[in-house]
């Protein structure tokens, strides 16, 4: 073997290296979020149905071992509170032929949007006017200014100490506003994103406490390339609204 081929052995084993260097490095990072995202899933869809059997006791007064019995009615009472503002109290709701009693409260449809909608943010500008007022301030023993917005000078016209407006200067302000973007549950909360079966859901036999849990019992473990693996193991439980990774 001459001089050159031996160059280029070298050249072809460095590339080799790197390559296997960037697979070391990268691939399991990437095995690792995979394995975060299945638990955040799964853990999202848990607290998702242990939250519409909550709403579900909450409205008939027990819970139901039928997630698409307490989906249906949940989601209907939601969709009536929307389209009539006085649909609350003691109800007749009849879905599939049949007939539930439910007390609908008040605040049903803020309560239903927070818990299941996801929090967000946005920036609005907003007119305003800034008023200049003049006071009289007794520690100074003179009059003094100040800035206020237009819509609380109520506030300080009725004070004895009120002067005059000196200045009135329209702005433009930028708010931050706070919203719940709508999510309405379906029937995929119910199966395990990884296994795709059902989680496992229990109602104590004094019907007081609901449980649901992963319905993996033993880890699963995928071999990626060979030399990694993918592990999954039990998601964890929610009973009683409390959480078992909490």
């Amino acid at each position: 073997m001459n001089q050159q081929n031996k160059s280029d052995l070298l050249e072809i084993f460095i590339i080799l290296a790197m390559f296997m260097l960037i697979i070391v490095i990268y691939l399991p990072v990437a095995i690792w979020e995979e394995e975060t995202y299945y638990e955040k899933e799964s853990r999202f869809r848990m607290q998702n149905i242990n939250d519409i059997q909550s709403f579900f006791s909450r409205l008939t007064g027990g819970y139901t071992s039928s997630f698409s019995e307490a989906l249906a009615v949940v989601n209907a009472v939601r969709d009536s509170t929307i389209s009539d503002s006085l649909y609350n109290g003691e109800q007749i709701l009849l879905i599939n032929k049949k007939k539930y009693i439910v007390d609908v409260n008040q605040s049903y449809g803020f309560e239903f949007d927070t818990t299941f909608g996801v929090k967000s943010f946005r920036k609005d500008t907003l007119l305003d006017t800034i008023l200049q007022i003049s006071m009289y301030s007794q520690e100074l023993g003179r009059e003094d200014t100040s800035f206020i917005q237009k819509k609380e000078l109520y506030n300080y016209e009725s004070l004895e100490d009120f002067r005059s407006i000196l200045k009135e200067e329209p702005i433009n302000r930028v708010q931050a506003i706070e919203y719940y973007k709508t999510y309405i549950p379906d029937s995929i909360n119910f199966f395990c994103p990884l296994t795709r079966e059902p989680f496992d859901v229990k109602i104590s036999e004094d019907g007081s406490t609901f449980t649901v849990s992963s319905p993996i019992k033993t880890p699963i473990i995928k071999r990626h390339y060979l030399l990694f693996s993918f592990k999954a193991k039990n998601h964890g439980s929610i009973k009683g609204g409390r959480k078992s990774w909490e």
